[in-house]
């Protein structure tokens, strides 16, 4: 369908993330809000209802990218958990990215445990066949207390079996933790647990993103009242250095770069990873600064 002759861009609604990794993407915001939005660390949905745009708008968008954005072959479906929407309505956007976006090469979107649930093995792989290249899957950790108490829904024994079957239907699986959910008692417990779900999963690419609290938000009400501290500079470095201690990936790629950590570091395992961990014994003796909290962001 022909563009509107006044739209001068993609029609974009509340706020909108994306995976560092999609900065040259183009962004097709196709769900409005996250059809899970009560971890308690998150505030960026809360009080938007989650909902599904109308195709016009969408295809509408489609065409926008068709006439002016030529040169970017990927594509990232927004907001929170793009895998949630129905097969039906998944084929058919991926048929018409397919048909008006040719050049677009990879589709990206979020997923969490229950989208993935949700799909049959046979809709997983028809969803690599139409061009779904990678997911990128929400972990944050693999202790199942705090999983329980940042109310993600899930446990780390399931997050393995449904990321495995992404894999196993050829998309490629991205998976974020976050440093600092144990809080300064648990932290290296979480950082323990997190490095074995990581090794037990075996995913292609793991992102650690260092906590930062929101106000507003039950992680953030929490520490304001002094149920919840949130560890340190140095802890978040000690943790992050146990999780990668603790975790094997067969050809994984490990990110700590993030602009919410304190030290970029990245990491080809299996070879990479003495590397890594000497980069963060040199911070912890001060002998390599630490990111200063003004540039810090989510």
């Amino acid at each position: 369908m022909p563009c509107s002759p006044d739209k001068d861009g993609l029609d974009y609604q509340g706020m909108i993330i994306r995976p560092p990794s999609e900065a040259h993407s183009i962004i097709l915001q196709v769900t409005v809000g996250c059809s899970h939005n009560k971890c308690s660390f998150c505030g960026t949905y809360k009080g938007v209802r989650f909902r599904l745009k109308d195709e016009a708008t969408i295809l509408e968008d489609l065409a926008f990218a068709a006439r002016y954005m030529k040169r970017q072959d990927r594509l990232f479906v927004c907001d929170g958990d793009g895998l949630i929407m129905p097969q039906k309505k998944l084929v058919w956007l991926l048929t018409r990215i397919r048909e008006m976006l040719p050049w677009v090469r990879r589709v990206g979107m979020y997923a969490n445990a229950k989208s993935v649930k949700m799909k049959a093995d046979s809709e997983l792989k028809e969803l690599k066949g139409l061009g779904l290249g990678i997911v990128y899957y929400g972990v944050e950790s693999g202790d199942d207390r705090i999983l329980e108490e940042i109310c993600k829904g899930t446990t780390a024994e399931n997050l393995i079996r449904q990321g495995r079957r992404v894999m196993a239907a050829g998309i490629k699986l991205s998976v974020t933790v976050l440093l600092g959910l144990g809080g300064e008692e648990g932290s290296l417990a979480h950082a323990r647990a997190t490095g074995r779900l990581l090794t037990e999963l075996d995913p292609d690419y793991v992102g650690a993103l260092t906590l930062m609290l929101i106000p507003g938000t039950p992680l953030g009400e929490a520490a304001d009242k002094g149920e919840f501290s949130l560890p340190g500079p140095e802890s978040m470095l000690r943790e992050l250095r146990e999780m990668i201690s603790s975790t094997e990936l067969s050809q994984g790629l490990f990110f700590a770069n993030h602009a919410s950590n304190y030290v970029p570091i990245k990491i080809r395992f299996p070879g990479g990873k003495d590397k890594a961990l000497a980069t963060l014994a040199a911070a912890l003796e001060g002998r390599i600064g630490l990111k200063p909290e003004w540039m810090r962001a989510l």
